[in-house]
């Protein structure tokens, strides 16, 4: 398969891998999607196999990017599409009406995880909340905070300790104006029978949860965060563009997207930059960009040694490969805003977000700037899933067939002819189907899991 015309290699369909389509001599780029993805290493022949022993990455660390003017956004499509959610006191809408067992502290995991089996309340373990310093701890609280306030839970119970660092005292102060009619507290140390008390507690959060029925909104109201993890040679031929194309008819009709994984933006961020819809976008996208760099620095890594050794078997070689594909899943939306951890998405459009590309991080940030639900694109498969629904679509045949239990839907069929607008179509509406309250596979397994980034130092 030749994806672009001035491409020098071409994809095997049954491996994902990369054949020359030429001669290519020693130190030529080897072109994929129309760009560079690197540079040959030694002279490859027509047909030769083109991976990661005769190419190399052309990145390189600090880039100077210039400005090229406003992208032009509006609005231009009102859709009649509408899903149900619940509507929050405070005007947020969620899709789900669960009940969230927010800790404050790893210390309490087991009493949480005693407490869901008991109500059906959802917990999520995290080995946070005390011992921690500076940006960490502040990380973990903006985590939590989101959490709390995310409006797919009809219902929160903060669980703590009573001794940690992130006490329920300074953390309520964190959170500010709440409904304590839907978020309870219990310190697990002020208890004589925390099991008990919890239980009680959680029982009046339904009975709360109860008095939320469904209403019908446009779906321009929807916040889609967008995810591939497990990647192969086929994510950016098939899943991640449809995604993207996805992402450009949600934006269109005033839906905000989120993408995130900063680093597999690294060589295609210049793609980005120019979809930014005016210079304070841009300017910010430069930051995202290069704080993210100097964070791999600090670290004394190297910046541009990204793909897993599953994407490498996947046939992908190099990093800027790896990110002209993983940003297809912005299709070519506006981007309108540039959100650090814990921030809101407020802005219809393609909004990016900081964070690693680490799977269970980059979820865990998507949900914590509320999004309703992640599209998760994914080659080799994955049962991860986030506190949100996580909806999985395969690059390929072979793990939708396989991986019944882990995969939503098939994003193979635009590979094999299907038209990729009424694909699109028909993903929009299983999206619409989630979020009316349709489980996916991560709800149905119980795969859902926050990791809470770390930076620094912990006592």
């Amino acid at each position: 398969m030749i994806i672009d015309n001035i491409d020098n290699v071409e994809i095997n369909l049954e491996n994902g891998h990369k054949y020359a389509r030429r001669d290519i001599k020693k130190g030529e780029d080897i072109i994929k999607y129309g760009f560079p993805i690197g540079h040959a290493t030694c002279d490859i022949k027509q047909g030769e196999h083109v991976h990661t022993h005769n190419v190399k990455t052309n990145l390189s660390d600090h880039i100077e990017y210039e400005f090229s003017g406003d992208f032009p956004y509006e609005i231009t499509n009102n859709s009649n599409k509408t899903f149900t959610g619940y509507l929050r006191e405070n005007g947020d809408i969620g899709i789900r009406n669960d009940i969230w067992i927010v800790n404050t502290v790893g210390c309490v995991n087991k009493t949480a995880q005693i407490l869901s089996e008991k109500t059906g309340a959802k917990n999520f373990p995290h080995p946070f909340g005390c011992s921690q310093l500076g940006e960490d701890f502040k990380t973990t609280r903006t985590i939590l905070k989101s959490m709390v306030h995310h409006p797919n839970a009809g219902g929160v119970l903060v669980l703590g300790l009573g001794c940690e660092n992130n006490l329920i005292s300074s953390f309520k102060e964190m959170l500010g104006g709440i409904d304590e009619r839907r978020v309870k507290f219990l310190n697990c140390q002020d208890s004589d029978d925390e099991i008990a008390e919890g239980i009680e507690l959680i029982n009046q959060l339904k009975e709360h949860a109860a008095t939320y029925k469904r209403q019908e909104f446009p779906i321009s109201k929807l916040k889609i965060g967008l995810k591939c993890g497990g990647s192969d040679g086929f994510s950016g031929l098939t899943a991640n563009p449809l995604v993207g194309r996805v992402c450009d008819k949600l934006t269109s009709v005033g839906a905000s997207c989120v993408m995130t994984e900063v680093p597999e933006m690294f060589g295609a961020e210049h793609l980005l930059m120019k979809r930014a819809v005016n210079k304070e976008i841009f300017d910010k996208t430069v930051d995202l960009i290069n704080n993210f760099k100097d964070y791999y620095v600090r670290h004394g890594q190297v910046i541009y040694e990204n793909p897993s050794p599953g994407n490498k078997e996947g046939g992908i070689t190099t990093l800027e490969e790896k990110s002209l594909g993983c940003t297809k899943k912005g299709g070519f939306s506006a981007v309108t805003d540039v959100l650090d951890i814990g921030d809101e998405v407020k802005k219809s459009g393609l909004n990016l977000l900081n964070g690693p590309g680490n799977d269970l991080v980059a979820i865990t940030n998507l949900m914590a700037s509320k999004v309703h639900m992640i599209l998760f694109t994914t080659g080799r498969g994955t049962p991860a899933g986030s506190a949100v629904p996580t909806v999985k679509i395969s690059t390929n045949r072979r793990l939708y067939e396989k991986k019944s239990n882990w995969i939503d839907f098939n994003a193979s069929p635009v590979m094999e002819g299907k038209d990729f607008d009424s694909t699109a179509d028909e993903l929009i509406d299983r999206i619409i189907d989630f979020a009316n309250g349709e489980k996916t596979k991560n709800e149905i397994y119980g795969y859902e899991e926050i990791s809470i980034f770390k930076d620094g130092v912990t006592l």
